[in-house]
Parts: C-alpha cells; structure tokens; sequence
C-alpha cells in the first residue's frame, strides 16, 4: 500500500510570514523517517498506510495548538493499495520517460 499525502499547515493568526511555525512541521517530518518532498505551496509525504499519514497531520497540529488560535490546513491523499512505496518518485519518473527531464 501507498498513501501519498500532500498538505499545508500553518497559523492564520500570525501575520503574512508564517515560516517560523512552518519551519517547525518540516522539522517533525523530516525527522519521522519517511520520504517527503517539500514545495513552496505543500509538502508531500508517503507513507504506508493511511493511519500513519494522519498521524503526522495530529503531530503537525499538535505543533502549532499552542501557538495559534486558528489553524488552517489543505490536504490531498491518492491512496493506491495495489502498489508499493516509491510513487513518490516514481511517478515523476513516468513523466521523465515521456517528455524528458522536468523541474522538481
């Protein structure tokens, strides 16, 4: 199984810069062990399973509950159980073998 997650996180109540708090769920994931691919409008997880994603949505919150009021959050999931992990890259790759290299 794979579950591909993409989700944004952040503090509304804190002015037009919110890189301080952000910076904070990225910390969080990149130290839970999976393979992340963080961009400038989300960040996008993989893991194995769904309750293993939503996990570290609970952990994100967690992070930023006692600094805000008010939390807002987008998130996405494609959730394939018929195929490994990996799709994280290798669905770039897919795109790559059709039209060549791509900006990542």
């Amino acid at each position: 199984m794979s579950v591909l997650m993409n989700y944004a996180m952040f503090p509304t109540d804190k002015g037009s810069s919110v890189s301080e708090y952000v910076s904070k769920i990225i910390k969080m994931v990149s130290e839970s062990g999976y393979e992340y691919k963080l961009t400038a409008m989300g960040t996008i997880i993989e893991t194995e399973n769904l309750e293993q994603a939503l996990e570290l949505v609970n952990k994100s919150y967690k992070i930023l509950e006692p600094f805000s009021q008010r939390v807002y959050s987008t998130i996405t999931f494609d959730i394939q159980t018929n195929k490994p992990i990996g799709r994280l890259n290798d669905k770039i790759k897919s795109i790559e073998n059709k039209i060549g290299s791509v900006n990542k």
